[in-house]
C-alpha cells in the first residue's frame, strides 16, 4: 500500500507541467583550446528570473528579449563556469535568436571561450535558476571531433568534469540511455497513459462491473502485452521522427498525447474497450513516440553515432517503464480487492487522470496556461 500510495502521491503534483519541468539545453564543442556554445533557455523561466514582459500583457515580444540580450547574458553566463587545467575559460555572448521548443519559446544565446591550452579535460559548472527552481536540469550536449557526450545538470550534480579522449560509442550510448530513463520519469503525460492501461490489469470485467482476478499470472502477461506494444509502437514512431523521416506539428502531437490519457482513463470508469487492450497500447503508442522523439531532437542526436544514441534512448525510456511497473504491479495485485482500490485509486484515480490530461488538452491544443506552474 506504501509503495502505492507512494506512486499516486508523486503524480499528484503533475498537473503543473503541461509536458515537463523547467530545462534548459547546453550546446558545448571543443576544438583544440577554443569553446564555441549554445544555450537555448526558456523564455518563461527568464521572464520569472529577471523579467523580460515589460509591459506586464503576459506575451514576451521579440522586441522585449532583444532589449535584454544584455541582462540575459550577464544572468546565464554567471552561472556557468568552464574550466580546463584548473584555469577558467572566460566565456562571452556572441548571437541572440528565439527558437520553439516542444514546450515553448527559448531565448537561445551563442557563446565562446577561449582557454590557456589545449582542452583534454573539461570541467562545466552550472547553477542556472539554481536559487529559483530545485527542479531545473541543464540538459548537456558536448561535443569534440564527431564524438558527442550528453549529461544532465541539477543542483545535486552542478559541476561535472569531462575526460574529451574518452568519449566513445559505449559510452554515447549509455549517455543517452540515461537521458531516456530520465525523460520516462519527468514525462507524466506518458506515464499517466501507461498507469490508466496499468490499472484495469488487476481486475477482469464480467459484462457489469470490474472484479478482481483470481490469479497473477493473468495480470501479468496482460501488463506484458500492454507494455511490449507501447514499446513496439513509440519505437517505431520515435525512431523515424528523430531521423526526420516524418515531422509532426509539437502542438498536434501534445494534443494529441493528451487525448490518449483522457480516453484510457474514462474507458476504465466507462468501460468501452476492456478485451485486448494492448491494441489500445499500440495505437496511441505511436502517437507518443512522436513527443519521446521531439525531447530528443532538443537533445540533439551526434551524427557520427545516431543507431548508438536512438538504441541507447529507446532502452532508457524502457528501462524507466519496466521501474514504474515493477513499483505499481505487485502493490496493485495485493490491493485489488480492497475498496482502497477499486473505488479511490481505480475509479477515483482515473477521474483524477482524465481531468488533468483533459486540461492539458485544452492547453495544449489553444496555446493557453491554465495551471501556472
Amino acid at each position: 500500500m506504501r509503495i502505492l500510495l507512494a506512486l499516486l502521491l508523486a503524480l499528484a503534483a503533475p498537473p503543473a507541467f503541461a509536458h515537463k519541468p523547467s530545462d534548459s539545453y547546453l550546446a558545448v564543442r571543443v576544438e583544440g583550446a577554443s569553446v564555441s556554445g549554445q544555450w537555448d533557455i526558456a523564455l518563461r523561466d527568464l521572464d520569472f528570473a529577471i523579467g523580460l514582459d515589460d509591459n506586464g500583457d503576459g506575451d514576451v515580444t521579440w522586441g522585449e528579449v532583444k532589449a535584454h540580450h544584455t541582462d540575459i547574458a550577464a544572468y546565464a553566463l554567471a552561472r556557468l563556469k568552464l574550466r580546463s587545467g584548473g584555469t577558467d575559460c572566460s566565456a562571452r555572448a556572441t548571437e541572440f535568436l528565439v527558437e520553439d521548443h516542444s514546450d515553448g519559446a527559448y531565448s537561445v544565446m551563442r557563446f565562446a571561450a577561449g582557454c590557456p591550452t589545449e582542452i583534454t579535460t573539461l570541467e562545466i559548472g552550472y547553477s542556472l535558476f539554481a536559487d529559483l527552481d530545485p527542479q531545473h536540469k541543464g540538459l548537456l550536449r558536448l561535443e569534440q571531433r564527431a564524438a558527442t557526450r550528453t549529461a544532465i545538470f541539477s543542483p545535486e550534480r552542478a559541476t561535472q568534469s569531462f575526460e574529451l579522449a574518452k568519449i566513445s560509442a559505449l559510452t554515447q550510448f549509455f549517455d543517452y540511455g540515461r537521458e531516456g530513463v530520465w525523460h520516462i520519469w519527468i514525462g507524466f503525460d506518458h506515464i499517466l497513459f501507461l498507469l490508466s492501461l496499468l490499472l484495469p490489469a488487476v481486475l477482469a470485467f464480467d459484462g457489469a462491473r470490474w472484479r478482481p482476478v483470481a490469479r497473477f499470472p493473468p495480470a501479468f502477461w496482460d501488463v506484458f502485452k500492454i507494455v511490449t506494444s507501447f514499446t513496439v509502437a513509440h519505437s517505431i514512431t520515435l525512431s523515424i521522427a528523430a531521423l526526420g523521416v516524418i515531422s509532426l506539428p509539437s502542438r498536434l502531437v501534445e494534443s494529441g498525447i493528451a487525448i490518449s490519457v483522457v480516453l484510457a482513463a474514462l474507458n476504465n470508469v466507462f468501460p468501452v474497450v476492456h478485451e485486448r487492450r494492448w491494441l489500445v497500447a499500440f495505437v496511441f503508442g505511436l502517437i507518443h513516440g512522436f513527443g519521446f522523439a521531439s525531447v530528443l531532437r532538443d537533445l540533439g542526436l551526434p551524427q557520427g553515432a545516431l543507431l548508438v544514441a536512438l538504441v541507447g534512448f529507446n532502452l532508457g525510456v524502457e528501462i524507466g517503464q519496466l521501474a514504474i511497473v515493477s513499483a505499481f504491479l505487485p502493490a496493485a495485485y495485493w490491493l485489488r480487492a480492497s475498496w482502497f482500490y477499486q473505488r479511490l485509486v481505480f475509479v477515483a484515480g482515473s477521474l483524477a487522470i482524465a481531468a488533468i490530461a483533459a486540461i492539458w488538452l485544452v492547453e495544449r491544443a489553444y496555446n493557453l496556461k491554465i495551471i501556472s506552474a
